[in-house]
């Protein structure tokens, strides 16, 4: 994830990360950063193995649905149990309520489908993920310059790379009010009064 305020690039380790001890700066730390939540840290539905120091994983929401960041140091955290199971499970329903979920391990992009995995390489600021879509099943997936419009004359599906507003409170694991989900994220404040 970018951090404008501190010139961090995405898929980049932030200068003030210390690990094991987390931010160096974390009392002085910009807005962004303050502002920012995991899905762990806002759904209640994530229990303690999806910890991100314990899973190696965050999970952050995009406009299009889930997105799955593995550490670096960790990049197949993924594949493991009962991380990969869960995994699947959000891809075969954002199958049916049109939500993507795509990992992504440093710059590499991996959209998983309920049938497969589709590894996408880097992908860039001014392109976008296409899906090939055959009724709600994805067939294919490529990467496409912002402007392009389809690919092999497809009815592509594009994904946006822009994250959510967490503060909406309209997204969850599953999807979003506007994508017929059934449940919304809860507030910050009920997953830190848990402890």
């Amino acid at each position: 994830m970018a951090i404008e305020a501190l010139a961090k690039p995405a898929n980049a380790w932030c200068r003030h990360c210390k690990p094991g001890r987390g931010c160096a700066i974390y009392a002085e730390r910009p807005t962004e950063c303050e502002n920012f939540a995991c899905l762990w840290l806002v759904n209640d539905l994530l229990d303690e193995r999806w910890k991100p120091s314990r899973s190696k994983l965050v999970l952050t929401t995009s406009e299009d649905g889930i997105e799955v960041r593995s550490d670096p140091g960790f990049p197949d955290a993924w594949r493991k149990q009962p991380y990969a199971d869960d995994i699947r499970a959000w891809a075969v329903e954002g199958e049916t309520s049109n939500m993507t979920v795509v990992v992504i391990v440093g710059q590499r992009m991996i959209l998983v489908t309920p049938d497969r995995e589709f590894d996408l390489g880097v992908v860039g600021p001014d392109e976008r993920i296409v899906r090939e879509l055959e009724g709600t099943k994805v067939v294919g997936a490529a990467v496409v310059k912002e402007s392009a419009r389809s690919i092999r004359g497809a009815a592509p599906r594009r994904l946006s790379r822009r994250p959510l507003d967490l503060a909406s409170q309209d997204h969850a694991i599953d999807g979003c009010k506007s994508c017929r989900a059934r449940h919304s994220i809860p507030n910050r404040a009920s997953r830190e009064s848990n402890g």
